[in-house]
């Protein structure tokens, strides 16, 4: 369920993927027929400018056991209903058919076998924060000066019917799953439903019944329960993808191995019948930001703290996850929740400095199996010396007593908090 923006693009990079337990990766195809429409359409690069080659990436990544998920877009400056702009919408949406046709003939076959493929990315109008025209989808009216930029009124409708429901179509023709273009802060879901289940006039169409995947951007575990209510648990959606969290959310180290635990007891609770019914990829995963998944160096590539809580989440919670049945009930200063990983029991903890506890319901300790504590720094995978937690069973269960450290690892945060994971090993 762990992805990442961009491609590992060599065999150490692989290697601190497969580490991070980053499973998928997500990038752009093209540049289609950027300069003419009687010049070939191209379908051989990838990157923001389309100045890597794509082909060895996505073999790489089939070798070494990562997804892809190819990203369709833009649009042709010389077919831009804004002129020179490619964010905006085809003027012919035939050139834009025949560049995503390209794309997903070329890559849905051997040797490639892609099955899922993305439409654009951002496609809205006015956005929460203020901005009157998204950053991927202009139309008349945009302006890069923002005091004369007004609003894009037909900006959904026209995604809907000249650049969705088109590219849908080609996706399902050659038996692939339809990626929705990444829901941005556009007035909260309830706007996002209305366009979903908009019906087009002119296809008496609703994109939602040529979408696979539902796609949102930045939102919390929390946020995406509407969204399987509505419209996966019992369809028409196949699952609910974000192919963006993180970003400068990472700035507080705690944010990447809370929302990926969080998201793994949400999706047990949540009918995970399939491996890929919930992903979520980080935006991004290098650079030079110390918050980041990894420095890109020179001399070499290393983690920054990101990465490295995620190596250790990955190390940590290692065997066959199952829904934890038991209640959990913390002490003052302390929360968090669990799950099971193989035999054992992992609870992750965010808690004050100083004497907690957590209590878990009917657990029952096992008769013929030793049983192994351990409190690991969820940043660095230190575990703490014996004593640090206190076990006592009981006929209502089992009681933790831990010690936080004065010196937590999430001094920044207001208030200051450890994260930690209490992995409770060999329970049968």
């Amino acid at each position: 369920m762990i992805g990442a923006n961009g491609w590992a693009g060599a065999s150490r990079d692989v290697e601190m993927w497969r580490q991070m337990g980053i499973s998928w990766g997500r990038d752009s195809v093209g540049p289609g027929q950027p300069d003419s429409p009687t010049e070939p359409v191209r379908v051989d690069k990838t990157g923001s400018q389309f100045d890597n080659d794509l082909a060895p990436a996505l073999l790489l990544n089939n070798r070494n056991g990562i997804k892809s998920l190819l990203l369709l877009g833009y649009t042709a400056p010389w077919n831009a209903t804004v002129p020179g702009d490619s964010n905006s919408a085809p003027r012919d949406v035939r050139a834009w058919t025949r560049y995503v046709e390209a794309a997903v003939r070329k890559y849905s076959a051997p040797p490639f076998n892609l099955r899922y493929f993305q439409i654009w990315n951002e496609a809205a109008g006015k956005l929460s924060g203020g901005a009157q025209q998204a950053t991927f989808w202009h139309g008349p009216n945009f302006s890069k000066d923002d005091r004369k930029v007004k609003p894009y009124e037909r900006a959904m409708q026209d995604y809907v019917e000249r650049v969705h429901l088109p590219a849908a179509r080609i996706i399902r023709k050659y038996n692939a799953y339809v990626v929705y273009g990444g829901w941005p802060d556009q007035g909260g879901l309830s706007n996002y439903y209305k366009w979903l289940e908009y019906r087009s006039p002119a296809s008496n169409e609703r994109m939602l019944d040529w979408v696979d995947y539902l796609d949102t951007h930045y939102l919390g575990v929390s946020d995406i329960d509407q969204l399987y209510e509505r419209y996966v648990k019992n369809g028409p959606a196949r699952g609910i993808w974000q192919t963006e969290i993180g970003d400068a959310y990472m700035k507080d180290p705690h944010y990447l191995p809370e929302y990926f635990f969080d998201f793994a007891v949400w999706a047990l609770d949540h009918n995970w019948d399939d491996p890929n019914k919930y992903v979520s990829m980080i935006y991004h995963w290098d650079g030079y930001e110390p918050f980041r998944l990894t420095h890109r160096g020179p001399p070499t590539r290393t983690y920054n703290v990101s990465g490295r809580s995620l190596v250790v989440l990955c190390h940590t919670v290692s065997g066959p996850l199952a829904s934890l049945p038991n209640a959990l009930k913390f002490g003052p200063g302390a929360s968090g929740g669990g799950l099971r990983s193989g035999n054992d029991v992992v609870l992750q903890v965010k808690a004050a400095a100083g004497e907690r506890s957590v209590a878990l319901a009917g657990l029952r300790r096992p008769a013929s199996r030793e049983v192994r504590v351990e409190f690991i720094d969820a940043l660095t995978g230190t575990v703490s010396a014996p004593g640090t937690v206190t076990t006592t069973w009981n006929d209502d269960g089992l009681q933790l007593n831990f010690k936080v450290p004065e010196r937590v690892n999430g001094a920044g945060n207001d208030p200051p908090t450890h994260l930690a994971y209490i992995a409770v090993r060999s329970l049968a």
